[in-house]
């Protein structure tokens, strides 16, 4: 049930992000501005990163997820009214609750590795996020559909994704709150009680705790770096289209391939952490998203395949990224604070996606599209040195 409401709740994210900068950019009037949306609807799943993350402790993950995503919807249903009344106020604030959706996406990857043995994290973290895929890829490709169901309604037409994501994300919680059964953290709980009895020891993993901090700041670090990147270049990506003659249809199919390349490759990625270990796969996100940055620079701003293979490379690097900096965190923090740490790592996250996207549309403005792609690509490569001090420095604990 899960993998069903991270289908839904695909949907939901990816159409958001696809008409997000269009829509402030239209009310706004300004493409400085164009960032903002991307910027509060990260801060807001700071805050929902929080409160998801203390209420699954206290609650189980059943009540956190779903109650995030049903706020989430909120926010949506705000984005629709706010476009069809002209209110910025409206539209500021509903962007900022929306982000509880993408906070409760994100948050839902760690339910998948609750039960999961240490060796096979990678890929059960991975199942999660695959199964967003079908939603994210189909959300950006009913941007057309969804703004002629808005026109004849008389909403603008760059709101009506926002009506899907109201319902994916409020369809998803449902989903959850129904079925999510047993509670996957609660029962991961339980069982290490359970051996802590029977071998008269501690409920938790064994983990060197000389390693901890060093792994958590690693794997904190990879996230952030990743997703500042991430949400910088893809929020400019459909207003840089826009600007060189370029429609929302092509806009949508090229955010439709980065979003599946974000979530797609998953079992892959959750396959190479397993085998070959976290910090190679964090060190090849940090690669891969100097790659992307290059080629999103050079590529002729009429060339759609080439902009989509560049954001391919983009949603690749920060998968890479999120697989392995997850199972690092879950490797290194116990069970008794799992899920308010995690929720607290995936805090410093969504402030770095709002850094990123708020800043992304004044780099625009003042440098262009090719500054914005090659500062990301370049800020990547800091991964590769934190891997290759963490491995030089907590070698015992850093192989796995």
């Amino acid at each position: 049930m899960l993998v069903g409401a991270q289908v839904l709740s695909g949907a939901g994210l990816a159409a958001g992000i696809t008409v997000g900068a269009l829509l402030a950019e239209d009310m706004l009037g300004s493409t400085g501005l164009a960032g903002l949306p991307s910027g509060l609807f990260t801060i807001g799943s700071a805050v929902a990163a929080t409160v998801i993350g203390r209420t699954s402790q206290h609650l189980g993950r059943r009540t956190g997820l779903a109650a995030g995503y049903v706020v989430g919807a909120v926010g949506g249903l705000g984005v629709v009214i706010a476009a069809a009344t002209g209110s910025v106020f409206l539209l500021f604030l509903s962007l900022f609750v929306y982000g509880s959706g993408t906070a409760t996406n994100l948050q839902a990857r760690y339910a998948g590795a609750d039960l999961a043995v240490p060796h096979h994290r990678g890929r059960a973290v991975s199942t999660v996020l695959v199964a967003t895929t079908a939603g994210a890829v189909a959300g950006p490709n009913l941007v057309t559909v969804m703004g002629s169901v808005a026109d004849a309604v008389g909403i603008p037409s760059l709101a009506g994704p926002f009506i899907l994501a109201a319902f994916a994300y409020a369809a998803a919680g449902v989903v959850l709150w129904i079925m999510l059964r047993p509670d996957p953290l609660l029962t991961a709980r339980s069982h290490a009680a359970e051996n802590a009895r029977a071998a008269n020891g501690d409920a938790d993993e064994p983990v060197d705790p000389t390693g901890r901090s060093g792994l958590l700041l690693l794997g904190t670090a990879v996230m952030v770096l990743t997703q500042l990147i991430m949400v910088a270049v893809m929020t400019m990506t459909p207003i840089h289209m826009q600007h060189h003659g370029q429609g929302v249809g092509a806009a949508g199919l090229v955010i439709a391939v980065h979003v599946g390349a974000m979530y797609l490759p998953s079992p892959f990625s959750g396959l190479l952490v397993d085998r070959f270990g976290r910090l190679a796969v964090a060190a090849a996100s940090g690669l891969t998203l100097l790659a992307s940055g290059l080629l999103a620079a050079l590529a002729p701003p009429h060339s759609v395949w080439l902009l989509a293979l560049a954001l391919a490379l983009l949603g690749l690097g920060w998968n890479f990224g999120l697989v392995s900096g997850t199972a690092i965190i879950t490797d290194t923090v116990p069970l008794a604070t799992r899920a308010k740490t995690q929720g607290t790592v995936d805090v410093a996250v969504a402030l770095a996606g709002a850094g990123g996207g708020t800043a992304s549309g004044l780099v625009v403005a003042a440098s262009g599209f090719s500054a914005l792609a090659i500062a990301g690509g370049i800020l990547g490569l800091a991964i590769i040195p934190a891997v290759a001090w963490t491995a030089r420095v907590r070698p015992s604990t850093t192989g796995s």
